[in-house]
Formats: C-alpha cells, structure tokens, sequence
C-alpha cells in the first residue's frame, strides 16, 4: 500500500514528472507550511488566519522567499528550482509580475520534489531560513 504521508520517489521517477505537477504538490507542501506555523505561533481569528496565510502564499512572497533561500540550495536542489522557475504556465496572477510568477514556481517545484522524495527535514531547514525574517500575525 502506498504512503502518501511518507513518498519516496526516487530522483528518475521525479524527473519524469512535469516541473508543474511539482510545483502543483509543492504549492500545497508550501501552503500547509505556512497555515501550521501561522497555527502554531497563536493566531487569533480564522479571518486573521486566512489574510494572513494569503500575504505568505502569494506569487510575490514566495519569489522573494526563493531568492532568500538561493544561496542555500545544493547543484541538484537549484537545478529542480531552475526548471519549476523556466516551466511555461498558463496564466499569471494579475497580483503577480513574470519573473515573480516564475521564482514562485520554481520554489513550488522545489518543495514538490523534496517531499515526494521524503526530505522533510531539508524542506523544515529551508522553511525555516525562508521565515526568519517574516513576521506574519
């Protein structure tokens, strides 16, 4: 039986998957991330959750959170990103320039592959370097 809690696809079943269908999971990775911590650190109102939540997911947080990490990434790690950052979507947010759409894309792609490959821990590390700066609620 397969553990959808736990994935670990090798790295040639991740790279035949579409840097989109990455950054489709890892857009929900990232989002579940920041409603935990939102969670966590006492936020008040389920209104105040949700404004809260939307300022950290939003194309333009996630491109400046990709950027802070940048330096952070390992070859391979940057080579996942690089490829989310260049996959060709359908539509940009109105909200959102292209290049800041591509950055988030990319990070989406990146945490996409980190959890289907079961390294929770190193997206718990670059989550972590993300928020140190961020103050939410």
């Amino acid at each position: 039986m397969q553990d959808y809690f736990h994935p670990q696809m090798t790295q040639q079943e991740l790279l035949a998957m579409s840097s989109l269908a990455l950054a489709h999971i890892g857009d929900a990775v990232f989002e579940l991330l920041v409603r935990t911590k939102l969670c966590v650190e006492g936020g008040t109102t389920n209104g105040r959750l949700h404004q809260a939540t939307i300022a950290l997911v939003q194309a333009p947080a996630q491109a400046r959170f990709a950027l802070r990490i940048q330096p952070l990434l390992t070859p391979e790690e940057a080579a996942v990103y690089r490829r989310g950052r260049n996959a060709h979507p359908h539509g940009i947010p109105k909200h959102a320039t292209p290049g800041e759409y591509a950055r988030a894309t990319g990070l989406e792609a990146l945490f996409g592959a980190l959890y289907l490959s079961g390294q929770t821990a190193r997206i718990e590390a670059l989550f972590a370097a993300m928020m140190e700066e961020d103050h939410a609620i």
